[in-house]
């Protein structure tokens, strides 16, 4: 019996602190107002935009990302014309890639590693010069 009435309480304490919660009632809030309707304190006051600043800062921002994309376009094309070559290679039988480093540089090729014979040199110089896009080779490489 006594249990009963502990669970009958506690019920209508959640039952009223829910009706109390969903119809916006804080204990303690009597009186005060709604922190919507008070000013602001230590709000600053809106100034005007100076607008030939913002098109300043606009158009340095502007050029700072065209050179950026440039370069980014720059580096894929690179990366492009060493993987065309690199893939050359690869799917050459007479050609071991994976000993071979590219570097790129405007078109200019440089070919360093070590190869295993005078016919895998020259092979992976012509692999390099057919390539389109490349405007000459530097072979670096040695035989073993």
């Amino acid at each position: 019996m006594f249990g009963a009435l502990v669970r009958l309480v506690v019920i209508l304490i959640v039952l009223a602190a829910g009706v109390a919660f969903f119809m916006g009632y804080r204990v303690g809030d009597r009186g005060t107002p709604h922190p919507a309707t008070q000013p602001s304190v230590g709000t600053p006051e809106r100034r005007p935009v100076d607008t030939s600043k913002a098109r300043e800062t606009g158009a340095a921002v502007g050029e700072k990302v065209a050179v950026g994309a440039n370069a980014a376009e720059h580096a894929l094309e690179s990366a492009a014309l060493t993987g065309k070559i690199k893939a050359k290679m690869a799917l050459d039988d007479t050609v071991k890639a994976a000993a071979i480093d590219i570097e790129n540089d405007n078109g200019v090729i440089t070919l360093k590693g070590t190869v295993r014979s005078e016919a895998e040199r020259a092979r992976a110089v012509q692999l390099a010069r057919e390539t389109a896009g490349v405007t000459s080779v530097n072979d670096r490489l040695t035989v073993r």
